[in-house]
């Protein structure tokens, strides 16, 4: 059932099985005791960052296959994407695995993008094992969208640490795992920020547009939530969130961003907080999903927010768009067929 930008299941599909993967700041961060996979070598054995990025996917992909007893041959739809130009590093990793895939392309927002897209895929029963991924890399990030490493400018207080991470989602019908209830796709928001290094402003406005959005489809309201979170607006723009839901009528008390829980802000010099597609992926594998498989959350609402914008746009002076989309996921055993 269509209300708004909001898609219901009747039938919620469920993530069957995931798998995170992170470097060295993600081994050094609170959340790093949760990750399936860790490595301390950023290049994971690879002459270029950007083939790193790849293989830091693949591993990910490897582990949650294996978690689910599956074989890369039995997966029948895969979405997924990077920050690389023309996501090169999911499109490297589809070449080993040999899927069907659509690749996207959403920034920071194409975790919950592909796991939208994979929960409609697998409700529809056009995939019985779909599969939703994404990554980033500090490095290949830094050298894309603003200077090489070698450089050694300065970061300013409002710039976020891209994550080194990646996370991976095998989405089915039905049958064991975490339910899917609805996913509100969004829509692109500009509020005329300029400021390359302030990307928490840019996504805010996304942020809130997609929440009232899925607020006013189903009826609910942020205390109808264990827990909301956000990826990843940082410690910035997680402020003006919080300033601009309130006048919105839509106080959150309940929120978390993903930016803000990768890294312990005070201690690991990320400024304002983690910034890349891997961040909220790392977070969705690390803590949401394991907390909803063990009851200790019934329903939580999970935001994945993106800047849109290109260096190329960046340098011809055009503003940062955004966008944000949002998947309603459910403790196993709290949805029923009837809702």
């Amino acid at each position: 059932m269509r209300k708004d930008d909001t898609l219901i299941f009747s039938v919620p599909p469920v993530v069957r099985e995931w798998a995170s993967a992170g470097g060295k700041k993600e081994s050094e961060g609170p959340l790093a005791a949760s990750f399936d996979l860790l490595f301390s070598d950023a290049s994971f054995g690879c002459g270029k960052w950007e083939k790193a990025e790849s293989m830091l996917q693949q591993k990910c992909i490897a582990c949650c296959l294996q978690k689910a007893g599956l074989d890369p041959d039995q997966v029948e739809m895969a979405f997924g994407g990077d920050l690389q130009a023309q996501c090169t590093a999911s499109n490297y990793t589809m070449r080993a695995l040999g899927a069907p895939y659509a690749g996207l392309y959403g920034a920071c927002s194409t975790m919950a993008e592909g796991l939208a897209l994979a929960a409609c895929f697998a409700a529809a029963g056009y995939a019985k094992q779909a599969l939703a991924f994404t990554s980033s890399h500090f490095c290949a990030a830094e050298r894309q969208f603003r200077t090489p490493l070698d450089y050694g400018g300065k970061r300013t207080t409002t710039a976020q640490w891209t994550a080194t991470a990646a996370g991976a989602c095998l989405l089915s019908p039905g049958g064991a795992g975490v339910p899917v209830r609805s996913v509100t796709f969004g829509r692109v928001q500009d509020y005329e920020v300029h400021d390359i290094n302030n990307m928490g402003a840019a996504m805010m406005p996304a942020a809130v547009s997609t929440l009232c959005h899925h607020f006013a489809a189903t009826g609910t309201r942020p205390e109808d939530y264990d827990a909301i979170f956000t990826g990843d607006l940082g410690r910035v723009g997680t402020g003006l969130l919080h300033e601009q839901m309130q006048r919105e009528g839509y106080p959150l008390e309940n929120h978390q961003d993903c930016g803000c829980l990768l890294y312990d802000l005070d201690s690991q010099q990320v400024q304002a907080g983690g910034s890349g597609a891997g961040c909220s992926a790392a977070v969705l594998c690390t803590l949401v999903l394991p907390r909803l498989q063990e009851g200790r959350w019934r329903r939580v609402l999970f935001l994945s927010t993106g800047a849109l914008m290109s260096q190329t746009t960046y340098l011809q002076g055009e503003s940062i768009p955004g966008i944000a989309h949002a998947v309603e996921l459910a403790a196993p055993g709290t949805v029923t067929r009837e809702e």
